[in-house]
């Protein structure tokens, strides 16, 4: 027993020397709680709700400071300026994609979202263009995502005004828009292909073939067709679970919000009417809609410590030094409650996206989709489907809860990677 403890106290020491070393070595990282041998910072933080435990470290160690996920250390950034710097104003240093285990053991360091270097670099910019060439960011696209719109309210008014989870078929439109873009092709809601894309998509996605690459035997290319296979795969998961999670949860806050809600009908009214779709041009005379979109993705904070970055060399950063490699949080938390940009930052308001003459007012700080060189590829299409989507659901529908506004409970079920929205039902009543 002696020499057990004797062994795990020399251990401890060589570890705590490594982490020093490290620290040391060339320059000092930033400061942070102090780690525990082995599982680092693990137990002094809420994996419930790690945004809100990196939060509360800022007020003793400020805006940027160092975390210990088991013995790796991770460099965190918290609050506009710091975000700013990192992510835009050194674009380059910070565009590293950072180790997420179980992204990383499905992907295997493929696609456009976990790769890196050369790989991350071509893959993206070949996706980008294929995606421009297939439509995204052209009428074309938007007629699209109009059509698949309606196709949403012809299936809600199936429900027949009954309560019903909508959950699924509001995946249903993003999927298919970008089953639209890549096969060229849409699914029925009832074929069981779609179905099984959306309920099985992390266990039961496969591409069989493309005509996009002729390089699948090149070992020094990046166009493989198992990269192939995961840049699809990012496209959908991307392109589907955060539309429609974003989209669900808007819903249920303007379930909470009948005030909100009837001003964006009254505008839709007014700048629409009954006899046509809404359309992106639409969106410029209707400012209120505008910042309720706005507000719903600023109040769910969809992602809030993004996906994590990592340091492409070694760098200085303020007064601190940052090895090549080390992984980077950025607290998007912070940015999008900033409460000075948004005065009551818990609240959802869309006045803060209002001037005083209630035109639309621009923030620097809205960055759901994360700002710099890992910006969000599919950012323009995923704005397109929000507002098109809800202005045509409350075009059609009167949005009618099954229990008293002010009783519905929008705090989110969980508040890790992502915010996931508690599950409800609600009746679409036709207008």
């Amino acid at each position: 027993m002696d020499l057990f403890i004797i062994l795990v106290i020399c251990l401890s020491c060589l570890i705590l020397l490594s982490l020093s070393t490290q620290s040391y070595a060339k320059g000092k990282l930033p400061p942070g709680p102090t780690p525990l041998p082995i599982v680092g910072n693990i137990l002094q933080l809420n994996f419930k709700n790690i945004s809100k435990s990196l939060s509360a470290l800022t007020k003793d160690y400020g805006p940027v400071f160092t975390v210990h996920f088991g013995m790796k250390p991770t460099v965190v950034l918290h609050g506009y300026e710091a975000v700013k710097e990192a992510l835009i104003d050194r674009a380059e240093e910070f565009s590293g994609r950072g180790v997420l285990p179980v992204a990383d053991k499905v992907s295997q360091s493929y696609g456009i979202v976990f790769s890196n270097g050369e790989k991350w670099k071509q893959t993206r910019r070949f996706s980008l263009v294929i995606l421009r060439n297939m439509g995204m960011g052209k009428k074309t696209i938007e007629d699209r995502v109009q059509e698949e719109a309606l196709c949403l309210v012809e299936a809600l008014k199936k429900t027949n005004e009954f309560p019903c989870d909508p959950s699924f078929l509001l995946g249903c439109v993003p999927c298919n828009v970008i089953c639209s873009i890549i096969f060229q092709n849409r699914f029925e809601y009832s074929d069981e292909k779609l179905v099984t894309l959306i309920n099985y998509f992390h266990e039961n996605f496969s591409i069989v073939s493309t005509p996009w690459i002729q390089e699948k035997h090149s070992k020094q290319s990046e166009f493989t067709m198992d990269n192939l296979v995961t840049t699809v795969w990012d496209l959908f998961t991307a392109g589907t679970e955060t539309t429609s999670t974003t989209i669900r949860y808007g819903l249920l806050l303007l379930l909470k919000h009948p005030e909100v809600t009837a001003k964006v009908r009254e505008e839709i009214d007014l700048v629409v009417g009954r006899h046509r779709s809404p359309c992106m041009q639409d969106r410029s005379s209707m400012p209120y809609t505008d910042a309720v979109v706005h507000e719903i993705q600023r109040y769910i904070d969809l992602i809030p410590t993004n996906l994590p970055h990592m340091v492409t060399q070694d760098i200085q950063f303020r007064e601190y030094f940052i090895p090549k490699d080390t992984s980077v949080l950025v607290s998007l938390t912070s940015v999008l409650h900033d409460a000075k940009e948004f005065p009551n930052p818990e609240q959802f308001d869309p006045g803060h996206f209002l001037d005083k003459s209630g035109n639309f007012k621009k923030s620097n700080y809205f960055m759901p989709f994360s700002a710099g060189k890992r910006v969000c590829a599919g950012e323009s299409l995923a704005r397109m489907e929000l507002f098109l989507i809800l202005t045509n659901i409350l075009q059609h529908f009167t949005l009618k809860p099954l229990v008293d506004p002010k009783d519905i409970d929008t705090t989110p079920v969980d508040n890790g990677l992502g915010t996931v929205p508690p599950s409800y039902k609600l009746c679409f009543i036709p207008v």
